[in-house]
């Protein structure tokens, strides 16, 4: 198991990297430090390890915990709620109204991360454990949940990425986690001196329209911060949004064309990972680095949902 101490964010707020796809600075779990000790995401299973190491780092018990939320039921953030929620008796999970039924029964939801992770379904994912009905809580747009004494969370529904999404605004930070619906943050190129936040345009639930409607709507919030799912917390909010705002407008044009053309997902991941290696290239990268290996996965899966959503379109 790797050795990594869970990062501090801001005063009630900690970060534990939960190495999805056996990679650091990919999927966090973060901990917010009130009364009722609160969860967001979990990641998929294979992550539950350091979920609890990171507790027990940061001095709390299994036990402590309160609520376990998840922005949507995607494996990779969810994924391994059920596994965790067995070994925290005092624990209820908070959920999006449309996720609650495949977090109840994971079994469609599988099939679909198998359609897209094939023989790696097994390594990333496994075991998917349901999450018994009576220890849920569903959370609406406008709903709240107060875990403190100076700290009431408020739910606010963020579809674009998925129809069940929803974003967690903090009042404390004055900042909003986001899941997926406003993209992704490469904290491998952060190090590198290169801000840089891609949309995350999965299937099957993609809907660009959507996806920017949530984007104007949190740039109207005047966040301080975003906590992202993948990964970390950036303040400069605004460049954030601009950034993935205007690559969305690419990602769907590119698509657009190749769809026009029949070309299949392949060819779609291939000219949109061009177009992203091309900026980079300009911002200094250079072209071996590790992060391309992420980049290279997340434009195989951002095209499969590109396409699924012109094809929807024609229906």
């Amino acid at each position: 198991m790797e050795d990594k101490q869970p990062i501090p964010l801001d005063e009630h707020i900690h970060l534990i990297d939960g190495f999805d796809l056996g990679v650091s600075e990919r999927t966090g779990t973060y901990v917010i430090d009130q009364n009722d000790l609160t969860l967001i995401e979990t990641g998929p299973s294979p992550s539950v390890k350091y979920i609890k190491k990171g507790l027990d780092d940061l001095g709390f018990s299994l036990e402590d915990v309160k609520y376990i939320i998840v922005t949507h039921v995607h494996l990779d953030h969810a994924g391994g709620a059920g596994l965790l929620m067995e070994e925290c008796p005092n624990a209820t999970v908070v959920v999006h109204p449309k996720g609650a039924r495949h977090l109840v029964n994971p079994k469609k939801l599988a099939a679909g991360a198998r359609g897209v992770y094939g023989d790696s379904f097994s390594e990333l994912f496994d075991p998917i454990v349901p999450v018994q009905e009576e220890r849920l809580i569903i959370k609406d747009e406008g709903e709240t949940l107060k875990i403190g004494d100076h700290c009431t969370l408020e739910f606010l529904d963020t579809p674009g990425h998925a129809r069940h999404h929803f974003s967690i605004y903090d009042p404390i930070s004055n900042g909003l986690f986001t899941g997926d619906t406003v993209g992704v943050r490469y904290q491998q190129l952060i190090d590198e001196g290169i801000d840089f936040f891609l949309p995350s345009t999965s299937p099957n639930h993609f809907d660009p329209n959507a996806m920017q409607a949530s984007i104007n709507r949190i740039r109207k919030m005047n966040l301080d911060k975003i906590y992202y799912g993948h990964y970390g917390m950036t303040e400069d909010v605004n460049e954030a949004l601009d950034q993935v705002s205007q690559w969305l407008d690419i990602f769907v044009e590119i698509g657009e064309e190749a769809v026009s053309e029949g070309k299949g997902y392949d060819v779609l991941a291939s000219r949109m990972l061009e177009q992203v290696k091309g900026d980079l290239s300009i911002k200094g990268l250079r072209t071996d680095h590790d992060v391309y290996i992420l980049l290279n996965l997340d434009m195989q899966v951002c095209a499969l949902g590109i396409i699924d959503y012109f094809k929807k379109l024609k229906q």
